[in-house]
């Protein structure tokens, strides 16, 4: 009869110094990452924030005038803000908010604010008339994947050979909190008998700047002129030195 061969399985024991090189050497590796990584962040972060807040405030602040210069357009009359009180000699007593309008006019276009800063965040933009200057400045790609700009992160070393070097960090961002909005006028004494009201709408919205491993809340504050208006009449003694004057501020919650 013939036997049957017997194989033998060897087994190879690692020496535990080598696993415990290994294991030191691992640790050591994940240590310098994260201190490399701990120093890069510390150098880069506050720059390339910067660079965010600046395309957030300006993407913004076009989205503002534009849903502002829409609404004046399409639902407003300035006469209709202002309630001008006379006496019998055309001397102009006081002028004020009509409280109705003015209202109405900040809740319109507070709410086509929002919803403007809305859609470009989530890449809509096909449902809003953009500017030529917002298609101009930025890539529409990008803006339909509610990214609003791309910083080259070779803006960290702060070289301008190197500047546009390297992969690009995409910024996006969100709504937070309320969206406040009121109206505001200066009234100065303009020639013989006669008032200039310049009116503006201020508007207040908060936001969250979103990097790939930062975010920073900002607050942008726009002023956007909407009317110069001139009021004949004679101008009691205290609108002189002129005097500003604000409504009652309207807020929005971003839902």
């Amino acid at each position: 009869m013939r036997r049957k061969a017997r194989f033998k399985r060897k087994i190879y024991i690692i020496p535990k110094t080598r696993i415990q090189k290994f294991i030191l050497f691992f640790f050591f590796l994940l240590f310098f990452l994260f201190l490399s990584f701990r120093f890069i962040s510390s150098k880069a972060s506050p720059i390339l924030m910067e660079y965010a807040e600046m395309e957030i405030t300006k993407l913004s602040n076009i989205i503002i005038n534009k849903a502002i210069s829409k609404q004046l357009v399409e639902n407003a009359s300035i006469d209709d803000l202002f309630i001008v009180t006379k006496d019998s000699n055309g001397e102009i007593k006081t002028i004020d908010f009509n409280s109705v309008v003015v209202n109405k006019f900040l809740s319109t276009t507070t709410s086509s604010i929002q919803l403007s800063l809305k859609q470009i965040e989530e890449g809509n933009i096909d449902l809003l008339e953009l500017p030529d200057e917002l298609l101009i400045h930025y890539d529409e790609k990008n803006l339909k994947k509610g990214i609003v700009y791309e910083i080259p992160s070779g803006v960290i070393f702060g070289n301008s050979f190197l500047s546009n070097l390297g992969p690009k960090i995409p910024i996006k961002f969100s709504l937070l909190g309320d969206i406040n909005s009121n109206i505001k006028t200066k009234i100065t004494n303009y020639g013989i008998n006669n008032a200039l009201m310049e009116v503006s709408m201020q508007i207040k919205v908060t936001e969250k700047a979103l990097l790939p491993f930062l975010s920073k809340k900002i607050v942008v504050e726009n002023s956007v002129p909407i009317s110069i208006k001139m009021i004949e009449g004679s101008i009691p003694n205290y609108y002189f030195n002129g005097i500003d004057r604000e409504s009652t501020t309207f807020s929005l919650p971003t839902t």
